[in-house]
């Protein structure tokens, strides 16, 4: 696929030039699940070209983020510049609509920016810059972006949560208080719509780039500000803005960019948001991946099961605790042989594991691929030793709330004939949501 892909940039680079034009070092690089990043070389020059899969094309969303980098360099957010956007036809030759930039030199890998030393100096600043370049996000001029959706973001995104998988308790929970406690006021801007740890470029004097404006739309600026403090986005580490330091220091950096103090509780509603957010996103990865034509089921599936995280967070942040007193586990040993004898399913398991994390593989992406293949199978492993007792468990607890299901528990939630200030009905909500963490991230 690369070197047709090498051939038709080069193609399409001589055509737009003039001139000859020699590609190299093409490398599809490791992050994006929903769109595919390759850098490469031509002549000179150092590229980057960002293409929807073959078969999911979105020209329209491909455009919009194109105009979207303009904007946003109109206003002072630092972005890549833009060589082209697929038109009609030119997107043929590339394989699926696509956007064409000058690459931008910093890192944006989070682990990266969170823990390497040559980084130390600049996450103390980043917090504040954060604010700050927030601000000159939602002053970008919306009528430079003709199509950007606005509306609900609520009951969009019920929406999408009714069609993507069944009912789930934690996440009734969360759309009530959502309903419940809308901000009173709020402006109407531009919003980035992924503005976070991950789509920013880093160097070790600050930002130089903002990346990935494929959901940009227009609604309440305190959006922004409240998924960049999503626990999902922080990587591990207990400082809530990205990983990086206090909300103070945001707001402090917005504040003065813009002259206008973040609002802390809509923040905060839109921080609850964006973690119920994040978890209907991974039932829709869920569903992509499923679909024959995925060009990437492996790493769509494994983040379906990252939906657990949101809902330990969610519990945290509504004061449900899901770490409370009366949810422990009974985990049962790992039995040493049974009916289908030597080796045991782990070994077999940690075989495997051992396999794709030890193998020289020279694509970043392709190691990238074997690190989330190993890590589906630490998922299997832990569910084929405990899944059956805690599923055991959790049966017991949800009939002994007075329901046959989760998914009726769930739905008796939202018509109110129940709630989770009941001890019966707090005790199976935590317990599930304590039972897919032990499988699917028991460190988290």
């Amino acid at each position: 696929m690369s070197a047709a892909l090498q051939e038709a940039l080069e193609r399409r680079l001589s055509a737009l030039s003039g001139d000859a034009c020699t590609v190299s070092g093409l490398a599809r690089l490791t992050g994006g699940a929903s769109r595919e990043t390759w850098s490469f070389t031509a002549d000179d020059r150092a590229l980057v070209l960002r293409r929807d899969p073959p078969g999911s094309e979105d020209p329209a969303r491909i455009a919009l983020e194109g105009a979207a980098f303009g904007a946003a360099g109109a206003a002072g957010v630092p972005v890549p510049q833009v060589v082209e956007v697929a038109s009609p036809g030119t997107a043929d030759d590339i394989g699926s609509a696509y956007l064409l930039m000058h690459k931008v030199n910093g890192e944006a890998l989070p682990q990266r920016l969170l823990r390497d030393d040559h980084y130390a100096r600049v996450r103390t600043t980043l917090p504040y810059e954060l604010g700050r370049v927030a601000a000159r996000i939602h002053r970008m001029d919306p009528s430079a972006l003709p199509g950007l959706a606005g509306g609900d973001q609520v009951q969009e995104l019920f929406d999408e949560y009714t069609r993507t998988g069944p009912p789930l308790p934690v996440l009734e929970i969360a759309f009530a208080w959502l309903r419940a406690h809308r901000p009173s006021e709020s402006r109407d801007t531009v919003v980035h719509g992924d503005f976070r740890n991950g789509n920013v470029l880093v160097d070790e004097d600050g930002i130089t780039a903002v990346l990935d404006w494929e959901l940009v739309h227009r609604g309440d600026p305190m959006e922004d500000l409240g998924w960049l403090c999503v626990k999902t986005w922080r990587f591990g580490s207990p400082h809530p803005v990205g990983g990086f330091g206090s909300r103070d220091e945001l707001f402090r950096g917005y504040h003065d960019e813009s002259g206008t103090a973040p609002d802390a509780e809509a923040v905060h509603w839109w921080e609850v948001y964006g973690t119920l957010r994040w978890a209907v996103m991974c039932r829709m990865q869920t569903q992509r991946g499923r679909a024959p034509d995925a060009t990437n089921p492996l790493e769509l599936l494994a983040i379906g099961r990252r939906i657990a995280e949101c809902e330990h967070d969610l519990l945290a942040l509504l004061g449900h605790d899901a770490d409370g007193e009366d949810p422990p586990l009974d985990l049962p040993e790992e039995s040493s042989g049974d009916l289908f004898g030597q080796p045991a399913l782990s070994e077999l398991v940690d075989a495997v594991r051992a396999f794709l994390r030890d193998r020289d593989e020279p694509d970043p992406r392709g190691r990238y691929l074997a690190r989330v293949a190993s890590g589906v199978l630490d998922v299997v492993r832990r569910e084929a030793t405990v899944g059956p007792v805690l599923r055991g468990q959790h049966e017991n607890l949800v009939t002994q709330a007075g329901f046959d299901s989760e998914a009726d528990l769930a739905l008796g939630l939202r018509a109110g004939s129940c709630s989770a200030d009941d001890p019966r009905v707090a005790r199976a909500i935590r317990h599930a949501v304590a039972a897919r963490l032990a499988v699917a991230h028991p460190g988290y």
